[in-house]
C-alpha cells in the first residue's frame, strides 16, 4: 500500500512509508501512558470499539506503563513537554507496535482518528509507516442551520458530530432564531419542535467527550422576524409592515430596533437562559444583513448619526454584555465592512466572521481589512448545498478553498463552514456531506488536501461506500446546477422552477431558454453510479432515501420546466397531469425523508413551498368563445 492508496480525510500534512507490514492479532493491549492517562480513555475506548467492530479483536486498556513491548498493541503517550502544535500528533506503525503521541488529550484523539481511517482502509494488515500532522486552523467549525426549518432529532445531531469529529471538527453552532425553548417565549417557538436545555445539555457533553467546542448561537438584531411577528414583541421591531432590501420589497418586520430599550433587553434575557447550558465560553450574536436599520423607529437617529453608527454601537452594547458575562463574542462581519471607516473602533477580543457563499466572495479583500485593522476573524464559506436540492459542487469547492487560502494568508483563527436551511430547507443532510468533508479538509492541512479527490474521500468517509460510487454520484448531481447553462447567485435553476410559479417561469427568458432534456439525460447520467453503491454507514438506509427524492424532485423541476415551455394544449395537459399526480406521491416521499432525522416542527412551512406549485397543476380554466 502507497499513498495513493491509503484514502484518509484529511489526509495528514506528512506521511512516510515504511517497509513491513503490522498483522493484528488477538492478545494484545492498549496502553496509556505519561500525564494524566485517564484523560485518553476515551479515545483509546473509541480505537477498541472500532478495532471489535471491523476485525473481531478485542484488546484491553491499561495505564500501566510497565507493560511487556511483547503484548502492546497499540501505546497512547500524552506528553506535554513534546515540540508538537497543540492539536498535533506524532502516529508510527512499526511491524509489532503502534504508536500516537502528542502533548494534549486532543492530538491523541485527531491520533486515533488517523489510526482508524488507516485501519478502515488496510483492515488487519496496516502498512508500516510514520505521520506527522497537526492543523493549519485552530478552530475548524461546522454551523447547521436549525431554524429555517428543519430541527434535527438528537440522534441525528449525535451521529453528524460523530462524523464531523472523525473529520477533525473541534467547533459545533447550531443557529438559532428561535428554536430553542426560552421559558416564559412559547409563543415564538411553539410548533417548531425546540431543542430544549436538556438536549442542550446532552448535545454539549457528547461534543465535548469528542472535543467538540459546542458554542451558543442566537441572532440578536436582524432575522428576528419569528420574534416581531407576534404582537407581544411587535413595538421592538425596526418595522412592522415591511421594508426595503437589496433585492426589493420584503413584507413584514425583521430586525430588532436598536433605537428602543427593550431590544437589548430582550436578548439580553435570552443570553441569561442560554448560555449555562454551553461549557464553551464564546457566543455567536449573529447580527448580519440589518437591511431595514433606519427605515422604521431608527430613522431619525440613522439619519443624524448615520447608519454605521447606529449599528456599531448597538453591536458594542451587545459586546458589553458578552464580556461582562465573561464570553467572547463572535459576530458577522457583514455590516461593518460596508462602514470601513468604523472598523478600527471594533473591540479586539470579539472575533468577526467573514461570510461569503460563491466561488468569486472577496475574501482576499475582507481579510486584508480585518488583518491590518488587527481584528481576530474567522473565514466562512459554506456547503453550497442550500437553495440546490442536490448542491452546487463546482461552487462549494471554489468557495471552501479559497477562503482557506485566503483564511491563512492573513491569519485567521478559524474556519466555519456554514450549511443553510434558505427557502424550506428541501436539501437533505446527506446532500451537504460533500461540503462538509472538503472544509474539514481545506481547513486541516490545505496544502495536503487541495488535490484531494474529494468524490472518493466522501464515498469513503460520509457514505461507508469503498467503491466510489455514491461519491460519485453526489459529486455529479451537485454540479448538475451547471448544464442548465444559467448559474443565478446563492441558488440554481431547477430550484427555482419548483419556487417559482409557472407565470413566472413563462416570462424569465433564461430560463425558458433551458433544455430541459439535456438536463434529464445529465440527471440520469449522474444518478446511475448510485446503483453501484454500497453504504454501510450507519445511516446508509437513510441517505438512499435521500437521494432518491433529490432524484425525484430535480426530475419533476425538469418536466415542470417543459410544461413552462409547451406551447401544444394537449402536450401540456399531459404534463401537468403527470406532474399532478407525481407531486402527490413526492409530498409523501418528502415528509417521510423529513422525519427520518428531523422534528416535526417546520415541516408544514417547508411543504407549503411546495403545495403553491401544486396549483399550477389543476386544468386551465376554458376560455368561452366570442359570440
Amino acid at each position: 500500500m502507497n499513498i495513493e492508496e491509503l484514502n484518509l480525510l484529511p489526509q495528514p500534512r506528512s506521511i512516510s512509508f515504511l517497509p513491513g507490514t503490522n498483522y493484528l492479532t488477538t492478545n494484545r493491549l492498549i496502553v496509556l501512558e505519561g500525564f494524566q492517562p485517564g484523560m485518553l480513555l476515551f479515545s483509546a475506548a473509541h480505537f477498541q470499539s472500532r478495532l471489535r467492530d471491523l476485525l473481531s479483536l478485542d484488546w484491553e486498556i491499561t495505564a500501566f506503563s510497565g507493560t511487556a513491548p511483547t503484548v502492546r498493541g497499540l501505546t497512547l503517550r500524552l506528553l506535554p513537554v513534546l515540540p508538537l502544535n497543540d492539536q498535533g500528533y506524532h502516529l508510527s506503525i512499526s511491524g509489532q507496535q503502534i504508536q500516537i503521541e502528542a502533548c494534549t488529550a486532543s492530538g491523541i484523539f485527531y491520533g486515533v482518528a488517523t489510526l482508524i481511517q488507516i485501519l478502515e482502509n488496510a483492515g488487519g494488515e496496516l502498512p508500516c509507516l510514520k505521520i506527522e500532522d497537526w492543523p493549519d486552523f485552530p478552530v475548524r467549525g461546522v454551523m447547521l442551520d436549525v431554524s429555517r426549518d428543519k430541527v434535527p432529532t438528537l440522534e441525528t445531531l449525535f451521529g453528524l458530530v460523530d462524523r464531523l469529529a472523525s473529520w477533525k471538527i473541534n467547533q459545533i453552532q447550531l443557529y438559532t432564531e428561535h428554536t430553542f425553548a426560552y421559558q416564559g417565549h412559547k409563543e415564538v417557538w411553539v410548533g417548531s419542535s425546540p431543542l430544549t436545555g436538556q438536549d442542550i445539555l446532552a448535545l454539549n457533553a457528547y461534543c465535548k467527550e469528542r472535543f467538540i467546542d459546542l458554542v451558543p448561537n442566537q441572532n440578536s438584531f436582524g432575522h428576528m422576524h419569528r420574534w416581531l411577528i407576534h404582537e407581544k414583541y411587535a413595538h421592538l421591531g425596526e418595522v412592522r409592515s415591511g421594508f426595503s432590501a437589496p433585492w426589493g420589497y420584503v413584507d413584514g418586520p425583521f430586525s430588532l430596533s436598536p433605537a428602543n430599550p427593550g431590544s437589548l433587553e430582550l436578548i439580553s434575557s435570552l443570553y441569561d437562559e442560554l448560555l449555562p447550558h454551553f461549557s464553551s465560553r464564546m457566543i455567536n450574536v449573529g447580527c448580519d444583513e440589518t437591511f431595514d436599520l433606519g427605515q422604521g423607529q431608527s430613522k431619525e437617529e440613522v439619519e443624524r448619526r448615520g447608519a454605521g453608527r447606529v449599528y456599531l454601537d448597538f453591536l458594542l452594547d451587545i459586546y458589553t454584555g458578552i464580556k461582562r458575562r465573561g464570553y467572547t463574542m463572535q459576530y458577522w462581519s457583514d455590516i461593518v465592512l460596508q462602514h470601513p471607516d468604523l472598523i478600527d473602533e471594533l473591540p479586539r477580543d470579539a472575533i468577526a466572521l467573514e461570510w461569503g457563499y460563491e466561488a468569486n466572495h472577496p475574501f482576499e479583500e475582507h481579510c486584508s481589512k480585518l488583518d491590518e485593522a488587527g481584528i481576530p476573524f474567522y473565514v466562512c464559506p459554506g456547503t453550497s448545498s442550500w437553495n440546490s436540492i442536490s448542491g452546487r459542487t463546482d461552487n462549494a469547492l471554489m468557495n471552501l478553498q479559497q477562503s482557506a487560502e485566503s483564511g491563512l494568508k492573513y491569519g485567521a483563527c478559524g474556519y466555519l463552514i456554514t450549511d443553510w436551511g434558505d427557502s424550506g430547507h428541501w436539501q437533505p443532510l446527506s446532500v451537504s456531506y460533500l461540503g462538509l468533508a472538503a472544509g474539514a479538509a481545506y481547513s486541516w492541512a490545505l496544502d495536503a488536501n487541495r488535490d484531494l479527490d474529494i468524490s472518493l474521500a466522501v464515498s469513503w468517509h460520509g457514505f461507508g461506500d469503498r467503491t466510489g460510487a455514491a461519491g460519485s454520484s453526489a459529486f455529479k448531481l451537485g454540479n448538475l446546477y451547471r448544464v442548465a447553462g444559467i448559474e443565478p447567485i446563492n441558488t440554481s435553476a431547477l430550484f427555482l422552477v419548483l419556487q417559482w410559479p409557472l407565470y413566472r417561469l413563462k416570462k424569465h427568458p433564461n430560463i425558458m431558454n433551458i433544455s430541459f432534456q439535456k438536463v434529464l439525460a445529465a440527471l440520469e447520467d449522474a444518478a446511475a453510479p448510485l446503483e453501484l453503491a454500497q453504504m454501510s454507514c450507519p445511516d446508509a438506509d437513510i441517505i438512499q432515501k435521500e437521494y432518491a427524492l433529490v432524484i425525484r424532485m430535480l426530475k419533476h423541476a425538469c418536466h415542470r420546466g417543459l410544461l413552462a415551455q409547451s406551447s401544444d394544449p394537449l402536450e401540456s395537459e399531459s404534463i401537468r397531469s403527470e406532474l399532478k399526480d407525481d407531486m402527490h406521491t413526492l409530498l409523501s416521499d418528502f415528509e417521510q425523508v423529513w422525519l427520518a432525522r428531523n422534528r416535526p416542527g417546520g415541516l408544514v412551512d417547508s411543504v407549503a413551498c411546495l403545495e403553491r406549485i401544486r396549483q399550477d397543476y389543476l386544468p386551465e380554466p376554458i376560455t368561452p368563445l366570442a359570440v
